[in-house]
């Protein structure tokens, strides 16, 4: 018998409760690979959910795109404190509101430029709103997950241009902004479309055969988001990825696999992909305590952020570790690294987060009790 069968059950669980369809998985313990998958496609479907399925993982595009901004680091192509005024003008002279709660006209120049490090750790001055202010009414025409922008990376950069920051660059944490900026620098600089930059810097490395930024043609799992009932499925998320997206974005357009995700996070861990060094870089805190109040407003004090991962900072449940490092996704995906287990794992479901602090604990919980 698997020495994870609990977390098999546990999964099993779930879907014979109703809370979701299907739901996959898989694990990387100690040298040890195992994979899983339970349930269907569809409430009402008899097409079942394989490990081979494909599915919409949201913000875990969030470590790949950080991945390949760490390789082109390694390659000369930009350093992480260089300012992105030069492939980004839009966003060289930023305004920057004198509060975060002032009307979008009451505003100073910005301190200092935004950087590539600002990005990826997401404090360039803008992201997720979590109170109801000015400037949020503004931003809303950016967009900011979890559905992909229906208009191209250059008039996204239009639209961040035409926002005021809410505070000063390098100052707080907010979430989301930096990655979908990121990703259109990486094209800028690459000079090539992401699936192509993607394609030559992981997916072609690794032998990643179902990781893109589009569906295709493949019949993904339909999604379903929480209501006060149950569920219903979430048309438009679905309809989203039907199409080639005309702003591919790391920050949350990536489809793949479970077993294609937890090969990226093994070659991540293996120093496969970039350096040691940079690796190290990118899984460590990065923010300061000033920086962190956005983190902890989000989704408490117990974690913070390194560059396009969360890092915990202390123990709060059976399953965390100081060290730990990975992300979720709002469309139902979690998948973190525990050097300190020698633990990897990654779970996909298509049930959307009912909030920030949902912690996936049904697989969690039985995988730290087995590892």
């Amino acid at each position: 018998m698997s020495k994870f069968a609990p977390v098999w059950r546990s999964l099993e669980d779930q879907v014979a409760a109703g809370w979701a369809p299907g739901i996959v998985a898989g694990v990387r313990h100690q040298g040890e690979t195992e994979y899983f998958a339970t349930g269907s496609l569809a409430f009402g479907s008899s097409e079942p959910m394989r490990t081979g399925t494909r599915f919409r993982i949201a913000s875990l595009s969030k470590p790949v795109g950080a991945v390949v901004a760490l390789s082109m680091v390694e390659d000369g192509l930009f350093g992480l404190d260089d300012p992105v005024a030069e492939w980004l003008p839009e966003i060289a002279e930023p305004r920057v509101l004198v509060s975060p709660e002032a009307e979008v006209d009451q505003t100073v120049p910005a301190d200092r430029p935004i950087t590539v490090r600002h990005l990826l750790t997401m404090t360039l001055g803008l992201g997720a709103f979590f109170t109801d202010v000015p400037v949020a009414k503004e931003f809303a025409a950016v967009g900011n997950g979890p559905m992909p922008q229906a208009f191209s990376a250059d008039e996204y950069m239009a639209r961040l241009a035409a926002v005021p920051l809410a505070y000063q660059p390098g100052t707080r944490w907010m979430y989301h902004t930096g990655i979908d900026v990121l990703s259109v620098l990486i094209g800028r600089v690459a000079g090539a479309p992401l699936h192509a930059v993607l394609k030559e810097r992981v997916a072609d490395p690794l032998g990643l055969t179902a990781t893109s930024f589009q569906a295709d043609g493949a019949h993904l799992p339909t999604s379903y988001r929480p209501t006060a009932d149950g569920v219903e499925v979430f048309e438009e998320y679905d309809e989203a990825f039907a199409a080639p997206p005309q702003f591919e974005s790391f920050g949350g357009g990536l489809v793949s696999t479970v077993e294609d995700y937890l090969t990226f996070l093994g070659a991540l861990a293996d120093d496969r992909l970039i350096s040691r060094e940079s690796r190290e870089e990118l899984t460590r805190d990065q923010l300061t305590a000033e920086q962190r109040a956005g983190t902890t407003e989000m989704a408490g004090p117990a974690w913070s952020w390194g560059l396009g991962v969360a890092v915990d900072t202390a123990v709060t449940e059976p399953w965390t570790a100081v060290g730990r490092y990975g992300w979720t996704g709002g469309a139902g995906t979690s998948a973190y690294t525990d050097p300190s287990r020698d633990l990897i794992g990654v779970v996909l479901s298509q049930r959307f987060m009912a909030g920030p602090t949902e912690n996936f604990g049904y697989f969690w919980g039985p995988l730290a009790a087995v590892a």
